[in-house]
């Protein structure tokens, strides 16, 4: 305790071990087992695929099992490995009393927003994936603070936006800007978060946090008992998501790929319903400096899934990601990574908002929430490039 809690070794100790664990969940045994379960998964869709050529299945058919069900929910399912990665080494620390002290060292920090240290560790966990952060609300004793938590997770930047923010950094970006932007929207969206805090405070959720008073528990081995559950809980709670809610979206969204607004299948991707909706919707980011509707579309694709920004961006160039300057001038290219840092987090995460929120409405109302504080943010980084001469 005198390292792990002292006061000039608390905190880089947390950053080493906190460090330490991300890389091996997102750049070691979880992106390895991650590649693993995709070769599986493509694996799987070949043989289907094959099955249902050799049928001669109708086409529309094969197009939905293929290109809707199995692109869809097997991208989903290919992040199991990474979330029981992760989860596995949280439980570890968990279990040998490492985290009770995290959240004592935190507590003095987040208490000037208004949240207690409780908090720090599942909004961490949103810098990796918002789902698991959302579900680690639940160790939250307090009502207030969990549901305040979960309002301030879609801010922690995930891990699914980071090709969004690769793609365009090395469109439009030198190679010496290239991680002093990616950084800056790292800080730009706690800076966000923080001031968010801040007006939940003073607003929805008037008073102080719970006091938090605890006793360190003793540092001991963890329970391979323990561990097993959590991991077999979270594994579980995701795979029935993934069958549920994201298979549902994963529908429409093929479904508007496919068809015109005759029901007819597109003969273009400019003739889908889905481009057709993107039109409608194109205006409304025409004050941020993209009313493309491939943009549009691009962020509607965006609410099941941030990488399928990136996808539906290069099928709509045509495969040619390198026609990107085409649509965006690199500082609307700024203001675009800025909005989708800040809008609504993917349909997987606004699924485990309203479960732990035990509410539609709540769900809902984060969705529309983070698109408007994007859209104002958004509208007002465009009129400062404005006055200073960058749009």
């Amino acid at each position: 305790d005198r390292v792990l809690t002292g006061k000039y070794t608390a905190l880089p100790c947390f950053i080493g071990i906190m460090a330490l664990v991300f890389w091996l969940t997102f750049g070691v045994i979880g992106a390895v087992l991650s590649d693993w379960m995709t070769l599986g998964i493509d694996a799987l869709t070949g043989v289907v695929d094959n099955a249902l050529t050799a049928y001669g299945i109708n086409p529309v058919v094969h197009s939905l099992v293929i290109d809707g069900i199995f692109a869809g929910v097997g991208s989903v399912l290919s992040f199991l490995p990474t979330i029981v990665t992760l989860f596995f080494f949280l439980s570890i620390l968990e279990d040998t009393g490492y985290m009770a002290r995290v959240a004592f060292v935190m507590d003095k920090l987040l208490r000037r927003v208004g949240l207690s240290g409780r908090s720090f560790v599942p909004m961490l966990i949103g810098f990796g994936c918002s789902v698991p952060a959302i579900m680690a609300t639940r160790t939250l004793s307090s009502d207030r603070d969990r549901r305040m938590t979960i309002l301030l997770t879609p801010f922690m930047s995930c891990s699914a936006k980071l090709p969004i923010y690769a793609l365009f950094t090395a469109a439009f970006f030198a190679p010496v800007w290239r991680a002093p932007v990616m950084i800056f929207l790292y800080l730009f969206g706690i800076l966000c978060g923080v001031l968010y805090a801040l007006i939940l405070k003073h607003t929805k959720f008037h008073g102080e946090p719970v006091p938090f008073v605890m006793e360190l528990p003793n540092y001991r081995l963890p329970s391979a008992r323990s561990v097993g559950q959590l991991i077999w809980e979270k594994a579980r709670d995701f795979v029935q998501r993934a069958f549920t809610i994201i298979f549902v979206a994963t529908v429409i969204i093929w479904f508007l790929q496919t068809f015109d607004a005759r029901l007819n299948v597109a003969a273009s991707a400019d003739s889908s319903l889905l481009a057709l909706v993107g039109s409608w919707i194109a205006p409304v980011f025409a004050p941020l400096g993209f009313a493309d509707w491939r943009v549009s579309t691009a962020l509607i694709t965006g609410f099941t899934a941030k990488e399928s920004v990136v996808s539906t961006l290069t099928v709509l160039l045509g495969g040619n990601a390198a026609a990107l300057p085409t649509m965006f001038t690199p500082f609307t290219a700024l203001v675009f990574l800025v909005f989708t840092l800040l809008y609504t987090p993917c349909v997987a995460a606004i699924a485990a908002v309203r479960r732990e929120m035990g509410s539609a409405k709540a769900a809902a109302g984060v969705v529309i929430a983070q698109c408007v504080i994007a859209w104002v943010i958004a509208f007002l980084v465009h009129c400062i490039g404005m006055l200073i001469g960058l749009a």
